[in-house]
């Protein structure tokens, strides 16, 4: 973006670039010529089967290609099948299309596909266009009346900032569901019967990654924001910059707003660098006193001075501190920066301030979000098992006092040293599982190495892959495995915590080395600490 205006943001032009073929470039909305469109289908997840129902509705002729062949894709498949899909299954069919590529005019690929995936770099060589779930959604909107989206990514914080984005939405009496990464897969809500009045729009990395280039055509948001950008999912991106540049594309061509932290200086870069439409403000975040143009905290007022006409010399009061606090865990910062954006993403939409408050209050935060699981001897045992990486277990870590932390799992790559020295004040002991707890172990030597730190060194189920066939089936050996692992994980907490102190589930890992999901890591552990609150 360029331009600065102290009061209101910046305003900028787009410089258009296209990347598809003409074929592929003339597909805009739902009227489009869809029929005969050859299409590649990469994936039978949600996302893939999803697309590829839509496709076969729109007139495409659809092939999927999908490594797993277990008893989810097989269904999949068939269901596909007989809507006039051509499926295969098993990782023999991911070298080449199976009629070559001068039969395939568009791939759309399922957001985990890596980029240096045999079928996707051999698109890239034959010239033909790649799209993701998220653009085949956009290019099917209705041609008019189409629901506004107002998209939001971040490397923490997405799922619970759309749902609250939801719920203040909802409060103003709009017709208004979560999609995309989260919710309803976004070519599901564009054929929903009813339809929606506006949707809040989760985008992972992954899905902005292949985001189409063609500004005339692609995402267009009302409104867009990016929570923070941290290390993650580098083994994926390639570096830390190409991770960045994927969520910064979450601004681009926005019309209206896009929000962004003031101590986020990575995220107020890509701000800058945003090709948006002329006249869309720039919206800062703070978690002190707003100054024009920004929401921010006064005393214990959460308060709005960019979407209110007496900004200069006013701020409107949206909600207060208290209304954050749940089951007696009085609000974090990460969750004020949650609240602060899903605010401003709403009102750019046009909500009245009310409806942030009644959101904020009537909300429900999912499962395994700092939740508060017991109180056994004047010890707090808090499930905050989404904390899948540094970031997110910081955010954590920084809302309670003195911890006993069990963390540990798939790193992803990632190192924990600025984790560690930022949270070692706070440390009582550290309680370490999974494959590459060694990483963390080997932080914690180096930044709090007074901090008792035990490791739980269970036999290990690493060898399952994150994508296994059945994997919530009573046979896969990471469910078998998971209660004893975690009864000794709580266990040894036991012993390390005092009266007064915060047990915390926040691993900074992923945790498909030895659980199904951070879900069922996180109900694990709930369970071992029930078990030992009842002596069974």
């Amino acid at each position: 973006m360029t331009g600065r205006s102290a009061a209101d943001g910046w305003l900028g032009n787009p410089s258009p670039r296209a990347d598809d073929t003409d074929r592929v470039r003339a597909l805009r909305h739902a009227g489009s010529p869809w029929a005969g469109l050859r299409t590649l289908v990469l994936g039978l997840g949600v996302s893939g089967f999803a697309v590829a129902d839509a496709l076969l509705e729109a007139g495409c002729e659809v092939v999927v290609v999908d490594a797993a062949a277990g008893e989810q894709q097989r269904e999949r498949a068939q269901l596909l099948q007989v809507l006039g899909a051509r499926t295969h299954l098993g990782p023999e069919h991911l070298a080449a299309p199976p009629d070559g590529w001068g039969a395939v005019d568009l791939v759309v690929t399922s957001p985990g596909w890596r980029p240096d995936s045999p079928l996707l770099a051999g698109a890239g060589l034959a010239g033909v266009p790649v799209w993701g779930d998220v653009e085949v959604a956009w290019r099917m909107r209705p041609e008019t009346g189409a629901a506004p989206w107002l998209t939001l990514t971040g490397t923490n914080g997405k799922t619970t900032t759309v749902e609250l984005t939801v719920a203040v939405l909802r409060a103003a009496g709009l017709k208004a569901a979560s999609a995309g990464n989260v919710g309803t897969p976004l070519v599901e809500a564009m054929r929903h019967p009813e339809g929606y009045e506006v949707l809040a729009v989760e985008l992972s990395s992954y899905q902005l990654h292949w985001l189409s280039t063609d500004t005339e055509a692609s995402l267009r948001p009302l409104a867009s924001a990016c929570l923070n950008v941290a290390p993650d999912h580098l083994d994926w991106h390639g570096s830390m910059d190409a991770y960045a540049l994927a969520k910064g594309r979450v601004y681009e061509n926005t019309e209206r707003a896009v929000v962004y932290h003031d101590a986020d200086e990575r995220t107020l870069q890509l701000v800058r660098d945003a090709d948006v439409v002329e006249g869309a403000r720039a919206i800062g975040l703070t978690r002190g006193v707003p100054a024009v143009g920004m929401l921010g905290v006064v005393e214990d007022v959460l308060c709005d001075r960019a979407f209110v006409p007496e900004r200069r010399s006013s701020a409107a009061e949206l909600c207060t501190l208290a209304d954050l606090e749940r089951d007696g865990v009085p609000a974090g910062p990460h969750t004020v920066d949650n609240v602060l954006a899903a605010a401003a993403l709403a009102r750019a939409h046009g909500v009245p301030q009310a409806a942030v408050r009644d959101g904020v209050r009537g909300f429900v935060p999912a499962p395994h979000r700092v939740a508060r699981v017991a109180d056994l001897d004047g010890v707090r045992w808090v499930d905050d098992s989404k904390a899948t990486n540094g970031h997110a277990a910081a955010a954590s870590l920084a809302a309670f006092g003195d911890v006993v932390w069990i963390a540990g799992g798939l790193a992803k790559g990632a190192r924990f040293d600025d984790l560690v020295a930022g949270a070692r004040e706070r440390l009582r002991a550290v309680v370490l599982l999974g494959a590459d707890r060694h990483v963390l172990r080997e932080a914690l030597a180096r930044h709090a190495p007074d901090v008792p730190v035990v490791e739980v060194d269970l036999p290990e189920t690493a060898g399952v892959p994150a994508a296994a066939p059945g994997a919530d089936a009573p046979t896969d050996p990471r469910v078998a495995a998971a209660p004893a692992l975690m009864d000794a994980v709580v266990a040894r907490a036991a012993e390390l915590a005092r009266p007064g102190d915060t047990v915390l589930l926040a691993p900074a890992c992923a945790s498909m080395d030895q659980f199904v999901s951070y879900a069922h890591r996180g109900d694990e552990f709930a369970a071992a600490v029930r078990r030992r609150a009842t002596g069974r």
